[in-house]
């Protein structure tokens, strides 16, 4: 009788044959249902926004030479330039780690991410508004 063919874009029965990247992530437990991993993907680009909007800012405020003191101008930009490269790899290790645990059927890992971000937003707020006033 043979082998059961396969449908055309279903994934091989062996993680050890899927082809994706990165495999200590993929070659793991089993597939979760695909909803679960696009909200996962979606959650990824929205950090990903996150980090546009960062880098945004930190051009609107080289621009627009605000705050008019060149120091504080210059540590906030390297702060918002920071907290993006920052959030650029928490959001990556973020995904990475959500999609092994739905694959091993873990639970989901904290999301320490967002108060990382949440911290060092509050501290460039604070510097900015800081610097406006004075």
């Amino acid at each position: 009788m043979g082998e059961p063919e396969s449908k055309p874009g279903s994934r091989p029965e062996s993680n050890a044959e899927d082809p994706r990247h990165p495999r200590w992530v993929y070659g793991h437990g089993d597939e979760p249902d695909p909803r679960f991993t696009l909200a996962n993907e979606r959650t990824f680009l929205a950090w990903a926004r996150t980090v546009l909007g960062l880098l945004a800012g930190a051009v609107a405020l080289h621009s627009f030479q605000v705050p008019t003191n060149e120091v504080v101008r210059d540590g906030l930009i390297v702060a918002l330039v920071l907290t993006a490269i920052l959030c650029t790899i928490l959001a990556m290790a973020r995904w990475a780690r959500v999609e092994r645990a739905m694959r091993e059927h873990r639970p989901l890992p904290a999301f320490t991410a967002g108060f990382v971000l949440a911290g060092a937003l509050l501290l460039v707020g604070v510097l900015l508004g800081v610097s406006l006033v004075l």
